[in-house]
């Protein structure tokens, strides 16, 4: 069944970004078009080489983007709400390139890919905007390239650990928030790798106990990761 978007969740996609710029009869436009969906957990809602239809917006729950080849997985990022995906194949009106799952029940809206892109063509404040978007997942694709370069699996996690203190508010114990093996996959490592990793990582200052995480000396820990807004910084 199409459900039509509220005005409450027009405002919150309003409040993005993306789409703070555009007029109110563009927007509007986007609006008319677009309708939302709940889905249960684990349902994949695109799969890579399809056609961008839509330009998805996550309003509540979450999704993970993944990718596949020659029967092996790796997890590309998780998207929580509020959040768009995937922009690039919507404006290329191009094949996705990765697929994306629920990782819990989840609110979308589905704006169509092709009143996006003729808003696009109209409407220089959301072109630059586009642009800027975009520039943002670029430059998150070199630091996360860069993360897996250059650094050992062990650098990897602790930085990871550093980050999740941080964007909690530089707390000292916190839990994963996610399922090892997906964690896993998101640092460049197999299962068994993060679970060396864990033991590993114990004399930085780091105690795992199941999900749970405690930093038990954060200067420790920094010392060894030494973290840099060059790779680690997500919005900069």
């Amino acid at each position: 069944m199409t459900i039509r978007v509220t005005d409450e969740e027009a405002a919150e996609i309003r409040s993005l970004e993306l789409f703070s710029g555009l007029d109110d009869a563009h927007f509007a436009a986007l609006m008319r078009g677009a309708y939302v969906q709940n889905f249960p957990p684990l349902i994949e809602l695109i799969s890579e080489g399809e056609t961008s239809d839509f330009l998805h917006v996550v309003i509540s729950g979450s999704v993970e983007l993944f990718a596949s080849w020659n029967g092996r997985e790796t997890t590309m990022a998780t998207v929580e709400p509020v959040a768009t995906f995937i922009l690039a194949a919507t404006i290329r009106n191009a094949p996705y390139l990765m697929s994306a799952r629920t990782l819990e029940k989840s609110r979308i809206v589905l704006v169509p890919s092709e009143d996006v892109r003729a808003i696009f063509d109209v409407e220089p404040t959301f072109a630059r905007a586009v642009v800027g978007e975009l520039a943002n997942a670029y430059r998150r694709v070199v630091k996360n390239t860069k993360n897996l370069k250059l650094r050992t699996s062990l650098e990897r996690l602790a930085n990871y650990f550093i980050y999740r203190s941080e964007a909690a508010g530089g707390v000292a114990s916190f839990d994963l928030g996610i399922e090892k093996r997906r964690l896993a996959s998101y640092l460049g490592m197999t299962p068994e790798n993060l679970s060396r990793a864990l033991r590993q990582i114990q004399p930085y200052g780091v105690e795992v106990e199941g999900s749970h995480v405690t930093l038990t000396n954060i200067d420790e820990l920094r010392q060894f990761a030494k973290p840099t807004h060059l790779i680690d910084d997500p919005f900069g």
